[in-house]
């Protein structure tokens, strides 16, 4: 799922690969696992993880989001202006840059690739940052370095939308293969390797004038398998993790120290909901249950998130508080207090709704024991944990929990087609920063609308605010003004309770010391970001 998903860690220059620039060579070949194979190599289409690697790693963008800083960054284009409440965008290009097949860029590529962009024909995932209302998208060419693009409406952080966009050759007969970008695809062997090799012709080059990347190439093994790709990293054949379990990264902490990278939370978050679908097949009483507020709450009062972080995952985990992780820096609702664990207060709250306790088992004013279901992956040992842990949370307060492990596809259907199921532990991946990439979790009519996807019209008056802000923040071009609405979102969000957040995993990843100029960030991708200026030294395994 594209959605947005920074306080980073201080990390230590004595933590593997973080070193002032350049202390190697420039030349070697970096390895790391790829995870998902590529399903496409055009950019534009990139939509599962393993295309948005390859995407990210050779293509050129006119504007960069910087991972670290979070702040934008010129990079194709040199400056750039806003205008018409963020319906135009105008831009100046860098000089003598060429494609890696040695095709000049001009500003008739950058047309040609937002023309294809939003050409409703080819369904471009990238384009539906920009399809804001309906109409066409004007492009000009003032010179071939200079131009503009209005779109039919505005766009919130129209110049950040840039950051996905990578630009096309509209003269090179390999248009998708042409590279602006530091690598380019030299080999592909599908379900075994793929190489990017350094793009000679890249334009950027460092402080002292010497070109990027500093890398001959990046190697790209494809490899599913967590175990094997921590014993292959163990033996030196992997140069990066970027994304670990608690227990894989304790174990490999245990016997390389210095290869571990813990760069506090991430963007990601661990959930738990309630079925509130009307028509979904469970007993009238417990949609009444999932449908009060004050019942919500209380379940959310009654569950340890400081234990889950603690236990579950080894203390590589922060409690949640609120929709937006404490590292995305801008977005973030500061004024939003953290959950307070207490069985005290949770009976309080049910008390007040009805509820009360018979020989220890709450019960609900018509009779009714409170017992539900709770569904969840199969195969997820840290969800696992998570639901037995709630469990015992829940039981102290007389709830009793069954726990159902689905495949993945199952438990899919059930949420957002069939709606069997009563709540649901989930954990969601967010790659963005901004509130509108994640416009289809909170719109009331979004399709990932986690507790009643995909309304016809808000079912609640405070899905109906929640609606309305959303849309106000997209249409305001201020980001101060943007940030108050969304600010305003997020505490609906807590109050109401629709959703618990339980914790924000940390960014967990490995890296050999042979690795240099790292500049680790939570924000995907989270260790090759920089990858034009990584490089490589002496391993220094003796250290280990």
């Amino acid at each position: 799922m594209r959605a947005a998903i920074l306080i980073l860690a201080i990390l230590s220059c004595a933590v593997a690969g973080l070193s002032p620039p350049l202390q190697a060579q420039p030349g070697g070949e970096l390895r790391f696992a790829m995870r998902v194979e590529p399903k496409t190599f055009n950019p534009l289409q990139a939509a599962d993880e393993g295309s948005e690697l390859v995407r990210y790693l050779t293509g050129g963008v006119l504007i960069r989001l910087n991972r670290l800083t979070q702040e934008l960054d010129p990079e194709l284009a040199s400056s750039w202006k806003v205008s018409e409440a963020g319906r135009r965008i105008d831009f100046q290009l860098r000089p003598n840059v060429q494609f890696s097949d040695g095709t000049p860029f001009t500003c008739e590529d950058v047309s040609f690739t937002l023309q294809q962009v939003m050409d409703p024909a080819l369904h471009s995932p990238v384009g539906d940052s920009f399809r804001t209302g309906p109409g066409g998208t004007e492009t000009k060419c003032a010179s071939p370095l200079s131009g503009m693009a209005r779109f039919p409406s505005p766009v919130a952080a129209l110049a950040a939308q840039f950051d996905q966009v990578a630009i096309l050759s509209a003269r090179s007969p390999k248009k998708q293969h042409a590279s602006l970008g530091p690598f380019q695809v030299a080999e592909y062997r599908a379900g075994a390797t793929m190489l990017l090799s350094r793009n000679p012709r890249y334009w950027k080059r460092d402080a002292q004038g010497r070109q990027l990347p500093y890398l001959a190439s990046i190697r790209l093994d494809i490899q599913q398998n967590r175990e094997t790709e921590i014993l292959r990293f163990r033996r030196g054949q992997l140069d990066l993790i970027n994304k670990l379990d608690p227990e894989l990264f304790d174990q490999l902490a245990a016997k390389m120290p210095k290869a571990v990278l813990d760069a506090g939370p991430s963007l990601d978050w661990e959930i738990l909901f309630f079925n509130q679908v009307p028509g979904a097949p469970i007993d009238d009483y417990k949609k009444a249950w999932f449908q009060s507020m004050a019942f919500r709450r209380a379940i959310s009062d009654a569950i340890n998130r400081d234990d889950l972080c603690r236990i579950v995952y080894r203390g590589h985990a922060r409690s949640a508080v609120a929709p937006v992780s404490p590292s995305n820096r801008f977005w973030t609702n500061k004024a939003i207090a953290a959950p307070v664990y207490s069985t005290r207060n949770a009976l309080l709250r049910l008390e007040g709704d009805g509820f009360h306790l018979t020989d220890g088992v709450l019960v609900d004013r018509t009779g009714h024991k409170v017992e539900f279901s709770m569904i969840t992956n199969a195969g997820n040992k840290l969800h696992e944990r998570m639901m037995s842990m709630i469990q015992q949370d829940l039981a102290k307060i007389g709830v009793r929990v069954n726990v159902l492990a689905l495949d993945f596809p199952s438990l899919a259907e059930r949420i957002t087609r069939t709606f069997r199921y009563e709540t649901c532990l989930a954990a969601m991946t967010n790659i963005g920063l901004d509130p509108n990439e994640v416009m289809n979790i909170w719109l009331s009519s979004g399709a990932n609308h986690p507790w009643n996807p995909g309304q016809k019209k808000p079912g609640t008056a405070w899905e109906a605010e929640i609606d309305r802000l959303l849309i106000a923040q997209n249409r305001a071009g201020d980001a101060a003004q943007r940030k108050v609405s969304f600010d305003r979102v997020q505490e609906i969000i807590v109050e109401q309770a629709p959703v618990l957040f339980l914790l924000y995993p940390n960014a967990l990843a490995a890296v050999s010391q042979r690795v240099k100029n790292l500049s680790p960030a939570p924000l995907y991708p989270q260790l090759y970001w920089n990858a034009d200026r990584l490089a490589l030294g002496p391993s220094l395994a003796s250290a280990q």
